[in-house]
């Protein structure tokens, strides 16, 4: 790891960039043995079964049940909220964060303490409207049938416990006597296409822990990536210092009123997405948005950037951010870009997802790489990781005869003036309904870390001047990737191939009348 940055500024004092789980997961485990008073956090994922890895947290049990445990007894209090999801189209998602909260809140029975913690699992109040939930009724009613089936399959006994855990889907269904359930006949199931995707934490108001990672053992990798492509996860986090840490606190009080109609907090160094419910138009598929800060930022650093904008992103789906960054770029001719990209999405290379949500969030990728190409041509590069081993076959989770790693990190690095490190995707979703959350670093020095440390990460070693020279970079990571993509995989330097969009625009397809924030 890189020396911390340390250069006063008025809302970010320090930061120190986190890449992989095995750098951030440390961190926020000394985040919360050395709090001295109270520790709030946001998270879509936050599950205490996950192991510990730093040597200091091991001393004190083997997971993060023991290190809530192990905080709470020392006095310090704890406010953690968990996202929760549509119970309906996610039943897993929904269980899981039952589970988690249960389990955050017998660590705080087994503390001695349970006062001294708060823990929900918080669903979005958005809902589709009662117009579109008339035509959406029967493919919902088709996940619930799907999930009745599953439920009627087990043991009486584990039939119960799932049920206790999927407290949303018990008013759609009917217990008999054995606890078999049957789905209600004339009950309209309301959607909720709306989450809460942030991943924070602060400490005592003073130190903040942000960025893209949740927290569970499928998030854990390390930088060298060597595991099975299902098992890869690339992410960034910042642990900070400053003022703005005292801001995410206040956010992180406040943002569930926010969904429900109250005004968002004053946080001028925070930047976030928030949405609420519509009381009224029941024509809506969508939430009314609040806060687009993320958005606006990246469009306010895109229209100023003059030389390289260097982006990283789980996903790039927002063809308004596209059409804005081509604009730019016909207007300003030696502005260049790079692009990190997984070679496919999670549920689609691991999972084989080809539902129509799978289709159309590559529909709208392939339509935005396609935009960008045409506006930048030789001036922008769009990569992918690699693995440096051979793939046993051929599949979207593969690129280039190897193994893909997965990219999930959300880093915007737009010249030398700003940085921006969040968990919004470059999609419709991030930057208009979700509820997410990032920072801006302004200082050259903190942005001139995080952005070697990302580019080092892809070439395995020292970053030449050609990749932070505007005029260069380009050339030098097309260089790079096309002598890999030649090479066999064991025998390429650093992890960094070119991005191919076929399989994208293949696969992909158009569903007119959807918002494109769906996905």
């Amino acid at each position: 790891m890189s020396q911390t940055s340390k250069q006063t500024s008025p809302a970010i004092i320090e930061s120190t960039p986190l890449l992989t789980a095995s750098q951030a997961f440390p961190a926020l485990e000394r985040l919360f043995l050395n709090a001295e008073n109270r520790i709030s956090l946001g998270f879509r994922i936050f599950d205490p079964r996950t192991r510990l890895h730093s040597p200091e947290a091991r001393t004190i049990g083997k997971d993060w049940f023991d290190l809530i445990v192990h905080t709470l007894k020392r006095g310090v209090e704890i406010d953690l909220v968990v996202s929760d999801f549509d119970a309906i189209v996610c039943p897993d998602y929904h269980q899981r964060a039952t589970r988690c909260v249960r389990l955050a809140l017998a660590a705080a029975e087994v503390s001695g303490h349970p006062e001294r913690l708060r823990a929900s699992a918080s669903l979005h109040p958005a809902r589709v409207g009662w117009l579109p939930s008339l035509v959406l009724w029967i493919r919902a009613r088709g996940f619930l049938l799907r999930t009745g089936v599953k439920l009627n399959a087990l043991s009486s006994a584990a039939r119960a416990r799932r049920l206790s855990e999927l407290p949303q889907l018990r008013p759609y269904f009917i217990e008999d006597g054995e606890r078999k359930v049957t789905l209600k006949s004339l009950k309209l199931p309301r959607l909720c296409p709306v989450t809460h995707h942030q991943k924070v934490a602060v400490a005592d108001g003073n130190t903040l822990y942000i960025g893209g990672l949740d927290l569970n053992d499928r998030r854990y990798d390390t930088p060298d990536h060597n595991r099975p492509a299902s098992e890869t996860w690339h992410d960034t986090q910042l642990l900070i210092r400053g003022p703005v840490a005292a801001q995410t606190e206040a956010h992180l009080a406040n943002f569930r009123d926010v969904t429900y109609g109250a005004p968002p907090v004053d946080a001028p160094d925070l930047l976030r997405t928030i949405s609420r419910r519509r009381n009224t138009l029941p024509t809506f598929m969508s939430p009314m948005p609040v806060l687009t800060e993320l958005a606006e930022a990246h469009a306010a650093r895109a229209r100023a950037a003059t030389g390289l904008i260097y982006l990283e992103s789980q996903f790039f789906r927002d063809t308004s951010f596209a059409r804005l960054l081509a604009r730019k770029a016909r207007r300003t001719p030696e502005l260049s870009m790079v692009l990190i990209l997984p070679a496919a999405p999670d549920d689609i290379a691991f999972k084989n997802n080809s539902d129509s949500d799978a289709k159309y969030g590559e529909f709208l990728q392939a339509k935005c790489v396609s935009i960008l190409r045409k506006a930048f041509g030789d001036r922008l590069f769009i990569g992918s990781p690699a693995q440096r081993r051979k793939a046993e076959e051929n599949s979207r989770a593969t690129t280039y005869g190897a193994p893909l790693i997965y990219l999930h990190a959300k880093v915007s690095i737009f010249d030398d003036t700003a940085a921006i490190v969040s968990s919004a995707n470059l999609n419709g979703r991030s930057f208009r309904w979700d509820t997410e959350a990032g920072v801006t670093l302004t200082d050259r020095a903190h942005i001139e870390d995080l952005k070697i440390r990302c580019i080092s990460h892809w070439l395995d070693g020292p970053v030449p001047d050609a990749f932070l020279d505007p005029e260069r970079a380009v050339d030098a990571w097309w260089a790079r990737a096309h002598a890999n993509a030649r090479r066999a995989p064991e025998d390429r330097d650093g992890y960094i191939v070119p991005y191919a969009s076929a399989p994208a625009r293949r696969f992909g397809r158009n569903l007119p009348g959807i918002p494109e924030e769906m996905v």
